[in-house]
């Protein structure tokens, strides 16, 4: 089962490589691609039009999973899913996975009919002291049991996040991840990855490539759904030993082990605190600070 998760993993790679050449272009002024071959998803470096006809003839089905407890439900909830309903994938089928912590009204939005929402209740049970290791676990449960089946693509993005402008097709790649709007301007041995060699999450120092955002991953069900699985062991092992590192850092030991066929730029999720540079053509999402 292993070696055909993989078999399949190497033939959408080299799709999407080849998806790459006819639909996507450089910009002089930023990274467009990785060593790698992947992608760098920049406005102004991809043809909507000519994605926007592939994607229509694949019937493509796209899920964007949100957990929101406590403060993050009444902070931010409400803003996300109303942009989300207008900015993210128009056009096709959406199912919005929505994991609360108590019984949620959905706010009036005007959604399209091609929209769907499911809210699952995180029961009390599931209230450990890591609010991370808790969504894993409950999104790869939810993964497995019906989500699979559902949609072709999956992202999970964190509440605290507004949609400004479109986040459309050029954003679907077997496994997606966001760079960090900080620290994409920063040099490698600059990054703050895990440094102690005896956790899960260490990358030691000469090595990395970029450092990823925990705000959005996104990818094929399968993909997500290994993320979750090898988060989880990496959580355990540093526990038997001892250690505790973040979710971030453990996201970003996972894509350097298993490079993302697709990186997103840091217009996919910016902090409007932050002065916008040059780079920065369009905000898609703003990004906004939590009382965590």
């Amino acid at each position: 089962m292993h070696a055909k998760k993989r078999m399949l993993m190497l033939i959408s790679c080299l799709f999407l490589l080849l998806l790459a050449k006819v639909y996507f272009r450089r910009r002089m002024d930023v990274i467009t691609v990785t060593d790698w071959l992947a992608p760098v998803i920049w406005e102004g470096t991809f043809d909507r039009e000519a994605l926007e006809k592939h994607y229509r003839k694949q019937n493509t089905t796209v899920g964007l999973a949100v957990f929101a407890v406590g403060s993050l439900t009444d902070q931010y909830l409400d803003s996300f899913l109303q942009s989300a309903s207008k900015f993210f994938m128009p056009g096709y089928r959406v199912i919005f996975y929505v994991m609360v912590d108590r019984h949620l009204q959905l706010p009036e939005m005007d959604h399209s009919p091609l929209q769907s929402f499911q809210i699952h209740m995180i029961g009390e049970e599931r209230w450990w002291n890591n609010f991370d290791l808790m969504r894993m676990k409950v999104l790869a449960e939810h993964i497995q049991k019906h989500i699979k089946h559902e949609v072709d693509f999956l992202f999970i993005m964190s509440a605290n996040l507004v949609f400004q402008n479109e986040f459309g097709v050029e954003t679907l790649s077997t496994s997606v991840a966001q760079l960090h709007a900080w620290w994409y301007f920063w040099k490698t041995k600059d990054l703050p990855y895990e440094r102690r060699p005896t956790s899960a999450a260490y990358i030691p120092f000469g090595l990395g490539d970029f450092y990823y955002a925990d705000t959005i991953i996104g990818g094929v069900p399968f993909q997500i759904l290994d993320f979750t699985q090898e988060y989880l062991k990496g959580v355990v092992w540093d526990a038997e030993n001892g250690l505790n590192s973040t979710y971030e850092k453990y996201l970003n030991k996972y894509f350097f082990l298993n490079k993302p066929t697709k990186l997103l730029s840091p217009e996919y999720s910016w902090d409007p605190t932050f002065n916008i540079p040059r780079q920065v053509w369009y905000m898609k999402i703003a990004q906004y600070p939590t009382d965590s």
